[in-house]
């Protein structure tokens, strides 16, 4: 009996490979998320279009969210950037944190991600914020945000830097990520709608780590104004960066209307 060796039987194709676009023909989104995150992952994907892909990196942090360990991120940023398709094909990036881009700041947040992904289209979730709030004419807000004071201050300033006048912020003073992903989404809903006023244009929940996205339509719907929520902004912007103009509706005039 003739047995063949193992070079025998490797055979290459008598026909010629077919390829097409792949499953993420559309685009594909990039996000950095920190390490304890455990919220943004479900509701990017919960809002994904058909076509579109996403690919997730985190970065070290502790269960802490400080403006020192925020800080610190800077130096993460890059190499976990050059973790995700390193082939090129990469049409946008985002760091993923609301607060982590404040502090860092958008402009070098930006900067760190295109040396890890020189090729995307380089964003934050502030940035994001930014855009959807100067989108939906909002100028006079007041935000809800479950961070620590030194955080809120750090926030207040920033926005106001970009032109926004902050009437209010109030946090629910949590240090910890593991304790602001637990935060249920009717307390939010309750927590947005008590600090909203007649004379604010629109009120922002900050931070992607709550539920915001949950309740949001039903915040905008009761207040009878825009209601701009982290995720809900971050998703709109890096869908729109990758010239995704889909409308999504039930959460928001953002995402249905822009």
């Amino acid at each position: 009996m003739n047995i063949n060796t193992i070079e025998d039987r490797i055979i290459p194709p008598t026909i010629e490979t077919e390829f097409d676009a792949g499953r993420h023909y559309r685009a594909k989104l990039g996000y950095v998320l920190l390490a304890t995150e455990q919220t943004v992952q479900d509701d990017i994907i919960k809002l994904r279009p058909e076509g579109v892909g996403i690919h997730f990196a985190r970065a070290a942090i502790p269960n802490s969210i400080t403006n020192e360990s925020l800080a610190k991120q800077v130096d993460l940023l890059a190499n976990c950037a050059s973790t995700l398709l390193p082939d090129g094909s990469l049409d946008v990036i985002c760091y993923a944190c609301t607060s982590g881009s404040l502090v860092i700041g958008e402009d070098k947040v930006h900067k760190e991600l295109n040396k890890g992904a020189p090729s995307a289209i380089a964003t934050s979730l502030i940035r994001g914020v930014i855009l959807a709030l100067q989108q939906v004419k909002a100028h006079r807000i007041v935000v809800a945000t479950p961070y620590l004071d030194e955080i809120n201050a750090r926030e207040v300033e920033y926005l106001e830097n970009a032109g926004f006048e902050v009437l209010s912020i109030s946090g629910l003073n949590l240090e910890k990520d593991s304790d602001m992903v637990r935060v249920s989404p009717e307390f939010i809903a309750r927590f947005a709608k008590s600090i909203d006023r007649p004379d604010a244009d629109a009120v922002f929940i900050s931070c992607g780590a709550l539920r915001a996205l949950d309740v949001i339509g039903e915040i905008e719907a009761e207040l009878g104004k825009p209601v701009i929520c982290s995720n809900q902004a971050m998703i709109w912007d890096t869908l729109r960066l990758a010239g995704i103009d889909d409308k999504i509706d039930g959460y928001g005039q953002l995402l249905l209307q822009y």
